[in-house]
Formats: C-alpha cells, sequence, structure tokens
C-alpha cells in the first residue's frame, strides 16, 4: 500500500470516478488471486485493468508473459516504473471492449489466462465479452463486485438469479475463491468484493440448435422479469414469437404458461429455444 501510495504521489496521479478506479494494495490478496489463477511458467497471462501494476508484477514473477490492457493512459509512467525490471509484461493502453478479438489474440495467442481487478461499472459487459469471443482462453479469475459474483453462481428461481447466471454457467463452472473487503483497496469501495475464477468447459453445459435465440430469450426473460415468460418474450424487439407459440412451446415442455423466466435453468433455456426454433412442431 505505501509502495502504490508512493507512485500515486510521485507522479501526481488522480483516479478518475469513470473508470471505476480502485487500486488492489493487499500484497497477500494479490498472491492469493494469482495462486487462484494458477498463471505458470508456460502461460501467458492477459490482465484487464492493471492500475498501478502490482498485480502485474506477482503475474510476472510466475508466468512467461504477461499482457496488460489499461483504459487510462495517465497510468503510463508508473506502470513504466513499476514493470521496469520485467521484459516479459507488455501493456496495452485501450478499452479492452474497442479491441477486436483480432488484435487480440495477436498479443496473446490461443490458451491464455485471464486476471483481472475489474471496474464495477462494465464487469457484465467484460465477462460476456470474454465468454462470448473467440479467444480460447484457459481460465478467467477476476474481482468483481460481492454481488456479482453472487448472480454469476446463483441457481434458478433465487432471488440472486439473473440473465449473467445462465449466460455464465452455459460455458463456465464458476468457483469462489475469497471475499474481499474495502479496506484492501484505495480509494476504499462502498462494497465488499469477490474473487471468482470461471473454469471454462471445452464445450458448453448444454447443446441447444441456436444459440443467438437462447440467449435473447434469457435477455428478454430477465428484461421484464416479474412479467410471465410468454408476456416478457413478446415484449422483446429482438423475438418476434407469438404468445400462442410460446404457451405452446412451454406446455410441450410441461411448465405452466403463466410461469416466470427466473426458475428456468440454462437447460430449460436451451430446450425452450430448441422447441420455438421448430415452429412448426408446436403449432
Amino acid at each position: 500500500m505505501s509502495r502504490t501510495g508512493e507512485l500515486i504521489r510521485k507522479y501526481d496521479f488522480t483516479f478518475r470516478k469513470k473508470f471505476g478506479q480502485n487500486f488492489l494494495t493487499d500484497p497477500s490478496i494479490v498472491e492469493k488471486i494469482v495462486d487462484a489463477s494458477g498463471a505458470g511458467p508456460d502461460d501467458t497471462v492477459l490482465e484487464i485493468g492493471p492500475g498501478a501494476g502490482a498485480m502485474t508484477v506477482e503475474l510476472a514473477k510466475r508466468a512467461k508473459k504477461v499482457v496488460a490492457v489499461e483504459i487510462d493512459s495517465a497510468l503510463e509512467p508508473i506502470l513504466r516504473e513499476t514493470l521496469s525490471d520485467y521484459d516479459n509484461t507488455t501493456v496495452i493502453f485501450s478499452d479492452v471492449m474497442k479491441l477486436t478479438d483480432e488484435e487480440l489474440l495477436a498479443a496473446i495467442g490461443e490458451g491464455a489466462v485471464v486476471v483481472a481487478n475489474l471496474p464495477y461499472y462494465i464487469t457484465t459487459p467484460i465477462i460476456m465479452r470474454l465468454l462470448e469471443g473467440q479467444l480460447k482462453l484457459k481460465s478467467i479469475t477476476v474481482m468483481v463486485q460481492k454481488e456479482v459474483a453472487d448472480r454469476m453462481q446463483a441457481q434458478a428461481g433465487t432471488k440472486e438469479y439473473g440473465a449473467l447466471s445462465p449466460a455464465v454457467q452455459y460455458r463456465a463452472e464458476p468457483v469462489r475463491v475469497m471475499t474481499v473487503g474495502p479496506e484492501c483497496f484505495i480509494p476504499r469501495p462502498a462494497v465488499d468484493s469477490s474473487v471468482i475464477r470461471l473454469d471454462l468447459y471445452d464445450r458448453p453445459k448444454v447443446e441447444v440448435k441456436d444459440e443467438k435465440l437462447m440467449f435473447a430469450l434469457i435477455r428478454a426473460a430477465f428484461n421484464q422479469r416479474r412479467k410471465t415468460l410468454p408476456n416478457a418474450i413478446t415484449g422483446s424487439s429482438e423475438l418476434s414469437f407469438t404468445r400462442e407459440q410460446i404457451s405452446a412451446a412451454l406446455n410441450k415442455m410441461g411448465l405452466d404458461e403463466r410461469i416466470r423466466g427466473e426458475v428456468l435453468d440454462i437447460e430449460q433455456y436451451a430446450r425452450l429455444a430448441d422447441t420455438l426454433s421448430d415452429k412448426t412442431a408446436i403449432t
């Protein structure tokens, strides 16, 4: 913490709220995160949001190569000093959401390990981008807001269960590593954080004919989660099914047409998508 504070003062760095910057300062937590990631001497690591570089240094000590993507170019002199002793690190000053899969693959190759202390305001888009892209990652270990970690692990029918739950569980097994208090950051966030590792499946957890349709159904269900599933789906601008088609599909699955989307698990969403993709079978 003293080292991070020293660098912040030395370079007159100002935290920018729009980037959601909360730098991790507890070295024991840094070590535990890197331990959990499993990054080793044969691995390339993609770090998103290195901040002042505390975790980047620990990763550089263990991995073959570290590629850090940082949105705030004001951190360049701090990172240059922090990483001066490590020639296996590269920092790309860019918004990770604006880099194409091709650009990232050129930098990290296939089979990279992702490690990140993610800004809370953009956690879900980054997670989904990593899961949905063509990066062929080995694993993803991230620090997120505790309630986001809760949603990743939530089971259907619970209050924490949301669109992120089946989306993550379709592609990975989420494993909670630890919970981290606000005192481990500078500046201190207003909430607790959790470190969660996503162990990626070689193949998705369930088979589905039309993956895009399945996720459109999930988005529709949770965009209007208080509505019954037929009402939520017919209210979606992404989908064009009639209420009768949706009700028939649910009946074919043995489900009440008054059901809400929050009680369906990923297997049921896949089956619903398959049933609706063949509308002739349910009319």
